[in-house]
């Protein structure tokens, strides 16, 4: 039988130092606008960083919500998020 360390909640076990600039953004927001259909960033990311205001057509990113897993770089068709690691000393650090 496997022996878990904790049975509790995760998110208890991490921190996220947020930094004044963003480490997360859009290439082209003309390639959201018209030629992504689905908007796949807006449903794969676990911790909704990215949201679509359907009346302005414009993609909002809250970076400081970014658990840093990378999954915005795989979902989107067009390659338009340009995503990389906070500078040192920010972003999500994990406790034991």
């Amino acid at each position: 039988m496997a022996q878990f360390k904790s049975q509790g909640d995760p998110v208890k076990l991490l921190n996220i130092k947020v930094d004044n600039r963003s480490h997360i953004n859009i290439k082209n927001r003309e390639v959201c606008r018209e030629k992504c259909e689905n908007k796949p960033c807006t449903f794969i990311c676990p911790s909704e960083v990215y949201n679509w205001d359907w009346e302005e057509a414009e993609i909002a990113i809250d970076y400081p919500r970014c658990i840093e897993c990378g999954v915005c770089i795989l979902a989107c068709p067009h390659e338009n998020v340009n995503w990389h690691y906070p500078r040192g000393g920010y972003g999500v650090s994990y406790r034991y």
